[in-house]
């Protein structure tokens, strides 16, 4: 618990997470409480939430979509997500993105920016999640998003690391499997997430353009995989409901797997913002009809 304390504490994290864990650990606790208590509660990139540059912000942060709301942190709509299972599905997918991006900035000897991406979604989406996890029957889960965390910090192997990244997901798959009902088609509420994703990739993408900061380039890294993953498993079915989205949709992708060649992010970014922007607007102009 210290060295969980201890890292929270270096990623800003402290009062974000602790506040939970401290009540549930006190006594275990109680020599570090005061240097938690005194961090800011927001992550990293929530700072933007008041600058609106950041992942959370209402301005031109992580989100298209859902995130354009500013509800929740990380830009995730937690009110809606215990009854629409886009916005569900967006909560799974953001954290997905942060760790598989985590996973592999990781494998490119990124050891930092692994284990605050992996710390990221804890905060940023899951303590807000709480309440919708609950009422579905979704069991906590952050602690594997720590332990991940920790097992970067501490430079531990790439199989451990790996490991840990595979218990998030089967967790996330677990979760997955437990959302609202909805009279909507599997293709369709992929769709929802899938748009979302891309959307806030190219979000990302514009932001790293605007100076040569890591994180943003990293977070788009992570939306723009989950968008190809959650492609490749429903690109069929949204084919068969709306074969005009297929098409924009494979094009963005394509597109964004050029803006994002690795998670180690290159020396000139390869792709200009505006043809992702262009790509997103077509994604989401086509998902509307």
């Amino acid at each position: 618990m210290k060295t969980t304390l201890k890292l929270w504490t270096q990623l800003g994290l402290g009062t974000a997470l602790a506040g939970g864990m401290l009540a549930a650990c006190g006594g275990e606790a109680g020599g570090e409480g005061g240097e938690g208590a005194s961090t800011q509660a927001a992550a990293p990139g929530e700072a933007g939430a008041a600058g609106g540059e950041g992942e959370g912000g209402t301005g031109e942060g992580e989100g298209g979509g859902a995130a354009a709301g500013g509800e929740g942190e990380g830009g995730v709509a937690v009110a809606d997500a215990a009854k629409d299972p886009v916005a569900y599905g967006i909560a799974l997918a953001v954290t997905e993105a942060h760790v598989v991006a985590a996973r592999d900035a990781y494998a490119a000897g990124k050891k930092d920016a692994a284990a605050e991406m992996f710390a990221h979604p804890a905060a940023e989406v899951l303590v807000e999640m709480d309440p919708v996890f609950a009422k579905l029957g979704v069991k906590d889960f952050k602690p594997l998003l720590t332990d991940a965390s920790v097992a970067a910090s501490e430079g531990k192997s790439v199989a451990e690391v790996n490991a840990a990244y595979d218990k998030i997901i089967a967790a996330l798959r677990g979760a997955a499997a437990k959302a609202p009902a909805s009279e909507a088609s599997k293709a369709k509420v992929a769709t929802g997430v899938i748009t979302d994703m891309i959307e806030r990739a190219s979000a990302m993408y514009r932001i790293a353009g605007k100076g040569s900061t890591y994180e943003p380039y990293l977070d788009g890294y992570g939306f723009a995989r989950v968008a190809a993953s959650a492609f490749a498993t429903s690109g069929g079915a949204i084919k068969a409901e709306n074969a005009a989205l297929h098409a924009r949709i494979t094009e963005a992708l394509a597109l964004l797997k050029q803006a994002y060649p690795g998670a180690a992010r290159p020396a000139k970014l390869p792709v200009e913002a505006g043809a992702l922007s262009g790509a997103s607007a077509k994604v989401m102009l086509a998902a509307a009809n």
